[in-house]
C-alpha cells in the first residue's frame, strides 16, 4: 500500500461488502486496525442490524476488533431536515459523511489511534473527492490525527469487493442506506417497472425465502 501506512488505524465501515475486500487487504499488510461502525443514517433498523452483524461476522472470522458506535438515528434525523429531497452526492450525504468521520475521529483520539479511513470510498457510486474531504475535514480537530486517503479503487479493489462479496454470501444491500435514499431507490423501481426493496432478502449468490 501507499501513503505511508498508519501505525494504528481506526477503519470506519458502512457494510461488510465494501469493507471485506479492504479488511483483507489490511490484514495482508500487517496493518494494525479496528472496525468502527458508526452508521445511524441507515434506515429501518432492520436494515441497519443485517448490515452491521455481517460486518460483525467477518471480522470475527478475520480476528479484528469490531466496536459498535451508538445509532443515534434521532440525531440523524435531526440534521437531516431540510435536506430531505436532496439528491445523492449532495449537501445531505456531505452531512452524513461530516457526522460519521466526526463521532469515528473522536473515537480515535481517545483511544490512541494516529489515522482514520472508511470504506466509502470504494463503492462507484460514491464520489470519491466529497469523501475525503469530509474525512480530512474531521480528522484536523485533532492534532496529528491524519484521514488516510489511499484510493481503495485502485487495483480492481471494486471488482474484489464483488468477488468476495460473492465468495462470503454477504446480505446485499440495494441502496445507499437513509431512509430517503430507500424512498428514492423504490421511486426509481416503480418507474422502471421493477419490485420495491424487500428487506433482508437477498444475499450474493444466494436468495433467500
Amino acid at each position: 500500500m501507499t501513503n505511508e501506512n498508519p501505525k494504528k488505524l481506526l477503519l470506519h465501515s458502512c457494510c461488510a461488502p465494501c469493507c471485506g475486500d479492504i479488511m483483507l487487504r489490511l490484514k495482508e499488510e500487517g496493518i494494525e486496525y479496528t472496525i468502527f461502525f458508526y452508521n445511524p443514517n441507515i434506515h429501518p433498523r432492520k436494515e441497519y442490524e443485517l448490515r452491521k452483524q455481517e460486518n460483525i461476522r467477518y471480522a470475527e472470522k478475520l480476528g479484528v476488533p469490531f466496536v459498535d458506535g451508538d445509532y443515534d438515528v434521532k440525531n440523524w434525523f435531526d440534521k437531516a431536515k431540510g435536506m430531505e429531497d436532496e439528491p445523492e452526492r449532495g449537501i445531505r450525504c456531505t452531512m452524513c459523511f461530516d457526522m460519521r468521520f466526526d463521532v469515528t475521529a473522536q473515537y480515535a483520539k481517545d483511544h490512541g489511534f494516529d489515522a482514520i479511513t472508511s470504506s466509502l470510498g470504494i463503492s462507484r457510486w460514491k464520489n470519491m473527492d466529497q469523501i475525503n474531504e469530509s474525512g480530512i475535514r474531521s480528522a484536523s480537530r485533532f492534532p496529528g490525527m491524519i484521514y488516510w486517503t489511499l484510493n481503495w479503487r485502485e487495483g480492481g479493489g471494486s471488482s474484489r469487493m464483488i468477488e468476495l462479496s460473492k465468495e462470503e454470501n454477504f446480505y446485499k444491500q440495494e441502496y445507499c442506506g437513509c431512509a430517503y435514499s430507500l424512498r428514492d431507490t423504490n421511486d426509481w423501481r416503480q418507474q422502471k417497472g421493477r419490485q420495491r426493496i424487500q428487506l433482508g432478502k437477498e444475499f450474493y449468490g444466494l436468495e433467500v425465502e
